[in-house]
């Protein structure tokens, strides 16, 4: 497998831990979003939305990490991401969702372009949105979680810890104060202590330097 991503892609981010989780052997391809590479004509014949990550597999190319998530659960299953009974993994689903559905589109690179070039925001406008809206669905998540789980979902990595951790990096980033959110903020350092989440973190990318 082939995974086309950039070290500071939250979405990349998500599926780098999740193929290191399941032990699949793949290859890193840099797309530097910042170059705006992922316009390219080479990258578009493999990926038309133009977004990143994309994941090239022996069934073809497969855009979108929620769906690339799911297809990585139901190719390897071994170590399963996506657990539990039915109830369970609704949950898991809920919080993967309150992130990469209501979070995250409205905080990536290219509205914050969108904000600083069309709209003419000046970096401090762009910042306090960016938090506005994290802190928004921080907030509600926060109160989702089980102070008695290990992980967000029972006490062993799911698919929302898979997505909750990029989202708390770039919380940081853009300096969220964490201390609001304790229970957020101690699953992701527990997180942060596998293998997995460490090797799959953007300072730890070969295109980081």
């Amino acid at each position: 497998m082939k995974l086309y991503t950039y070290f500071r892609s939250s979405a990349a981010y998500r599926v780098r831990i999740a193929l290191n989780l399941k032990n699949i052997k793949h290859e890193l391809v840099t797309v530097n979003l910042l170059k705006s590479e992922q316009q390219a004509p080479e990258y578009l014949d493999k990926n038309p939305q133009g977004l990143l990550p994309a994941l090239e597999t022996n069934d073809g190319v497969l855009a979108q990490s929620m769906a690339i998530l799911e297809y990585l659960e139901e190719t390897h299953p071994d170590t399963p991401l996506l657990f539990g009974d039915a109830w369970q993994k609704a949950q898991i689903r809920n919080l993967c969702y309150a992130i990469a559905c209501d979070i995250h589109p409205i905080d990536n690179l290219r509205v914050l372009k969108y904000l600083s070039g069309e709209l003419g925001a000046d970096d401090a406008i762009k910042n306090t949105w960016y938090r506005h809206w994290v802190e928004v669905g921080f907030e509600k998540i926060e109160q989702l979680l089980d102070h008695t789980n290990e992980y967000c979902v029972g006490d062993k990595p799911s698919l929302a810890d898979v997505c909750l951790v990029p989202q708390v990096f770039n919380a940081y980033r853009f300096n969220v104060d964490m201390t609001a959110y304790p229970k957020i903020a101690a699953i992701y350092e527990r997180c942060n202590t596998l293998d997995a989440f460490i090797d799959a973190a953007p300072q730890n990318q070969p295109d980081a330097a």
